[in-house]
C-alpha cells in the first residue's frame, strides 16, 4: 500500500513564482532526499489575490513519512522563510491510502 501526503498553503498571488522557487529549494528538495519518497507534485491555483499550493507526495510507508516529518507526522512541516510568503499556517496535512490500477 502506498501513502499520499497532501499539504496545502496559501500565498499572495504576487508571490506565486517566488514561493514556487522557494518551495523547490526547501520542502521539495527534502522530500526527494528522504528515503521512501516515491514522487512529488506541486499543484498551484491562482484565485484573484491569493495563490493556493498543494504538495502531493507519494510514500512507501508511514515510517518513511516519519523520516521526513518526525513522529508527529500528521502535523505540517514548515521552514523558516515560509513566514515571508504564507498567509496562514495550517496545522495538519492529509494522508490517504493510495491504490494504483
Amino acid at each position: 500500500m502506498l501513502i499520499t501526503r497532501i499539504w496545502h498553503g496559501i500565498t499572495a498571488a504576487h508571490h506565486a513564482e517566488s514561493y514556487l522557487q522557494y518551495l523547490q529549494e526547501s520542502g521539495i528538495a527534502d522530500y526527494k532526499n528522504t528515503p521512501g519518497n516515491l514522487g512529488v507534485q506541486v499543484l498551484r491555483r491562482v484565485e484573484a489575490e491569493v495563490c493556493h499550493f498543494w504538495t502531493v507526495t507519494r510514500w512507501d510507508s508511514y515510517e518513511s513519512i516519519k523520516r521526513f516529518a518526525g513522529e508527529q507526522y500528521e502535523q505540517a512541516r514548515y521552514y523558516p522563510e515560509d513566514a515571508q510568503y504564507l498567509l496562514e499556517f495550517e496545522p495538519t496535512v492529509l494522508h490517504c491510502e493510495t491504490f494504483e490500477f
